[in-house]
């Protein structure tokens, strides 16, 4: 299965940004426990590399990406510990070609029209629209697919558990969520069944427009 199969299938990343690797590992144990398939583990989480491996070797059933990688550097550490999906915050030319060239999905964060389109023509798989909430989220998307329907969108940065749908039916092929999906009173007191079930609810949320 393609990368923008996987999206349309499974349309919500868990993005997991953690400052201990037990409690990153917690976290993504917790999500796929919900059901969740695409788990996201930032560069800037303790242990990230170590991290990625494990989880790669103990789900097979899930694809573990990384992000928030900020260079070159980045790049090559995160496909070496296995990372299978690439996010940035920016975009970067050198980075796209550079997973491209290895066949691994990159995914540029961008935000306006300009940049988004720069990031596609350079060879980005889709691009990550952050943060979307600060222009208009669900709205925002919805105007560019006038213009830019051709690019798949990936809105993070202000998609809770109400509005990931809206964002789907905006035409975002697939969306990230962070801190809705792991509130942080939850984390503090590893509540991960709560955790579980908040990602079961998202899904069931998206049920209508997976696949």
């Amino acid at each position: 299965m393609t990368w923008l199969q996987l999206l349309q299938q499974h349309r919500a990343i868990a993005v997991i940004r953690a400052p201990e690797k037990e409690l990153g590992y917690q976290m993504a144990m917790a999500a796929v426990s919900g059901g969740m398939k695409l788990i996201e583990i930032t560069w800037n989480s303790a242990e990230a590399s170590t991290l990625i491996s494990q989880l790669r070797s103990e789900l097979p059933q899930c694809w573990i990406g990384t992000g928030t990688l900020l260079n070159i550097n980045h790049l090559k550490d995160a496909i070496a510990s296995g990372a299978q999906f690439l996010f940035t915050p920016h975009v970067d030319p050198q980075m796209i070609e550079l997973a491209q060239s290895m066949g691994i999905p990159m995914i540029p964060g961008a935000l306006t029209p300009t940049e988004i389109v720069t990031a596609w023509e350079r060879g980005a798989s889709c691009v990550k629209v952050f943060p979307v909430q600060a222009v208009g989220g669900v709205n925002y998307i919805k105007s560019l697919q006038g213009p830019l329907g051709q690019i798949p969108l990936i809105p993070t940065g202000g998609v809770n558990l109400d509005n990931a749908r809206q964002f789907i039916l905006a035409g975002a092929i697939a969306v990230g969520l962070s801190g809705q999906l792991f509130p942080q009173s939850s984390v503090s007191s590893g509540n991960w069944q709560s955790i579980s079930q908040t990602a079961r609810n998202l899904l069931d949320n998206l049920a209508e427009v997976m696949g």
